[in-house]
């Protein structure tokens, strides 16, 4: 896992979402980008984390945010859990790991004692010339949007 530190430069992309959009760095220049990892779509942290995030939408809005939610899911797991829960941000399925690997987001994780490679939770905050200006390690998936704000 490559680890990236407060005032590095974000790394440059160019990836898709739940509905083939492209996105790229360069287009979020000028603004806050929150990138936040998690690792499964319509999972129970996820599903808090990002309804979290969608009933805060308007502060991040007022304040000159963008959001891009990341995921290993296919654009159409992306796509429904987007429908399911009126998500007003963009889902990348990154399907092929690349912002995630460039985030240094996978890697060795636990649970019920098991040991397997996957996508950490953690959060990018990007500031308008595109350099790191936090990173959330341990979010708090039912309060991630005072954790960014």
């Amino acid at each position: 896992m490559n680890t990236l530190k407060v005032g590095d430069k974000a790394p440059d992309f160019k990836v898709k979402d739940q509905s083939g959009n492209l996105h790229e760095l360069k287009d979020y220049s000028g603004k806050k980008l929150v990138v936040f990892f998690y690792p499964k779509a319509s999972t129970p942290g996820c599903t808090n984390e990002v309804c979290n995030l969608r009933d805060n939408f308007e502060d991040f809005t007022n304040k000159n945010y963008a959001l891009l939610g990341v995921s290993a899911d296919s654009a159409k797991r992306q796509e429904n859990f987007k429908q399911k829960h009126e998500l007003p941000f963009p889902l990348i399925a990154d399907e092929d790991k690349s912002l995630i690997n460039a985030f240094g987001v996978w890697g060795p994780k636990k649970f019920m004692g098991k040991e397997y490679d996957g996508i950490h939770r953690k959060t990018f905050i990007i500031d308008e010339n595109g350099v790191i200006e936090n990173i959330i390690e341990k979010v708090k998936t039912k309060d991630h949007a005072a954790q960014i704000l």
